[in-house]
Formats: C-alpha cells, structure tokens, sequence
C-alpha cells in the first residue's frame, strides 16, 4: 500500500511570515474588498491567519496593524476603489508605480527586470499568460517572498531575494504612497509594509550574523 506524503507543517514564525507576504500581495494587487476589510477589522491585533485575506499579527507592527484596522473601520469601498485607481493604475500614468525596478534601480530598470526574470526562471516560475502585471510588481515579488518561505527555500535565498529585489523595490514604493496617497489606508497599508520589512530584515542580519 502506497502512502500519500504529509503535508509540510510551516512552523508559526513562518507561517506568519507567508500570511504577511499574502497580505501585502493582496492590498495592492487591488482595491480592498468588503471580506478583505472585514477580516483586518478583527478585534485588536489578533487577527487569524486562516487564508490570504487575513492578517497574522506578530511582534513588530503591531502599531501600525491597529492604524491599518483604524483605518478600515473609517473607509468607504467605492472610495478606496477610486483611490486605488487613481494612485496605481491612472488614465495616463499612475501616480504611484507598483513596478518596483525603477526603484531598485532608477539607471537600468530593464536590466533589472531581466535580472529578476532568470531568477524567476532558474526557480521554473513563470507568468501566466492571463496575468497582466509584469514581473516586478509589488505583488509579483511578494508572492515570490511567500513562495519561498512556505516552500521552506533555505534562509540564504530567501535573503538574497529579499535584499536585491524585495527591500530595494518595496520601501521606495512605500514611501511614494505617502505622498501621493489622500487617504488613510493606503498611508495605513504602506505603514504596515514598510514595518514587515524592517522585521524582515532585522531577521535577516541577525542570520547573517551568526
């Protein structure tokens, strides 16, 4: 008799860290919707992380979690849907680019787009046809981020990954929202993004460290 193999059970600081990376691909890949703002309205910070939508709350953002829910409670769909429109998409160019190689690296972007596919390609992942979004959108990097943790890829690639593309692109992209952004939660969810990365990489140095 054959036995079907056991699925992986993630340790939890993993786990959180996968719910967090699903978060943050979901809150700008598109305008919230209700389920998505019902779940980061949980009561306090203990948010479960039972499935993309939802957020974990581990140590280090805990702040800025609880502006994000502040904010959640105050918002108006059609609004934020607008909003989202405005700032990401545009009718000409968007106010804020979610593509993020013109951050990582302002002289060469396509260079850094070709660089970010083979290492995509040399992991045999690959867009889908149907997908619009090219590779180096927010969303894109943090799937990739999510893929690497839940595949428990060694912590080595996963900082590499972080550090050359995750780091460099998100911040800026972060920090060009709060200043074109004219409501609370997109402001609130750039707040929250920037906080998981410097948890993220304060994880990091202290792996490089020992």
């Amino acid at each position: 008799m054959s036995h079907s193999p056991q699925p992986r059970i993630l340790a939890e600081e993993d786990l959180a860290r996968a719910h967090c990376y699903a978060l943050i691909s979901r809150l700008f890949y598109a305008a919230p919707d209700e389920k998505l703002l019902e779940s980061l309205c949980g009561a306090g910070s203990a948010v479960q992380a039972s499935s993309p939508d939802e957020m974990p709350a581990p140590g280090g953002f805990a702040e800025a979690l609880g502006a994000l829910q502040r904010a959640c409670r105050a918002a108006d769909l059609e609004a934020l849907r607008q909003e989202y429109d405005d700032i990401f998409i545009g009718a000409g160019k968007a106010l804020v680019t979610p593509y993020t190689s013109g951050y990582s690296l302002p002289s060469a972007p396509d260079r850094h787009l070709v660089s970010l596919r083979e290492q995509f390609s040399s992991w045999g992942l690959a867009r889908r046809d149907a997908v619009f979004e090219v590779e180096d959108h927010v969303s894109a990097l943090c799937d990739a981020m999510r893929w690497l943790v839940e595949g428990e890829h060694p912590l080595e690639v996963q900082r590499a990954f972080f550090e050359d593309y995750v780091y460099t692109g998100v911040g800026p992209f972060c920090d060009a929202i709060d200043t074109r952004a004219s409501t609370a939660f997109y402001r609130a969810a750039a707040a929250l993004t920037r906080a998981f990365l410097v948890v993220e990489k304060e994880g990091f140095a202290l792996l490089a460290s020992e």
